[in-house]
């Protein structure tokens, strides 16, 4: 089965340069060039991955990243960003996105993360033996690829899955950030490591009392972060 692709980019000329990026991947390409359009197709097409530009007319990427996320929490969303415009880069996370690739860009990059999303999203979807990890008060379910916390189910982006399950396997391990980059984003990831900073303070938001007092992701000062025992 081919995975499908919606590319959300309003000029003709980027959206023709990112199917000619594609065409050796065998996707099934969709195509919106406006916020609304995508919305619709995405709710019609039901695609895997959305590479999402962030000026778009209408309502823009973030807020269609944003009700992406919503609706369709195992989707990727690769985000569009102008050079240099890190506050694109942290809201586009903040609002649900999985990674960000800077234009101009270069279409072997873009390749490259649309196939490492893919890679990590069925990872993360695929049993591998223990379908339940029980950490109370959380239960990871791999089969059905949901975390649960006193019995309800906490909504999760495929990233935020993954570092999850990562660190409920691994209970008092410390990751450092160039580790955690290269087990959920894959070692062909190419930016900033603040990625991780930002998605682990977006887990928290989700799994912790007080967010601003974790009890569960420690912060291992120099290092990185692990899993309270």
């Amino acid at each position: 089965m081919k995975h499908k692709v919606l590319i959300v980019e309003d000029e003709h000329s980027i959206r023709s340069l990112l199917k000619v990026s594609l065409v050796h991947g065998n996707y099934a390409i969709i195509e919106a060039a406006s916020g609304e359009e995508g919305l619709t197709k995405a709710r019609d097409e039901n695609p895997h991955v959305v590479i999402l530009d962030v000026m778009l007319p209408g309502i823009d990427g973030f807020m269609v990243c944003e009700a992406l996320r919503k609706e369709f929490h195992n989707i990727g969303i690769i985000m569009l960003t102008a050079r240099g415009q890190d506050t694109d880069k942290i809201c586009g996370l903040k609002f649900g996105a999985d990674d960000y690739v800077i234009k101009p860009f270069n279409p072997t990059e873009l390749a490259l993360r649309v196939n490492a999303l893919l890679r990590r999203m069925e990872s993360g979807a695929t049993a591998t033996g223990v379908q339940h990890i029980e950490r109370p008060p959380f239960l990871l379910d791999s089969e059905g690829h949901k975390i649960f916390k006193e019995g309800k189910v906490l909504e999760m982006t495929p990233k935020e899955y993954l570092l999850m399950k990562l660190f409920l396997e691994n209970p008092g391990k410390a990751f450092t950030r160039d580790e955690l980059l290269n087990v959920i984003w894959g070692w062909c990831y190419i930016g900033d490591t603040k990625i991780v900073d930002v998605n682990i303070r977006r887990l928290r938001t989700k799994i912790e009392d007080d967010s601003s007092s974790p009890t569960y992701i420690e912060t291992v000062w120099g290092t990185g972060y692990r899993w309270k025992i």
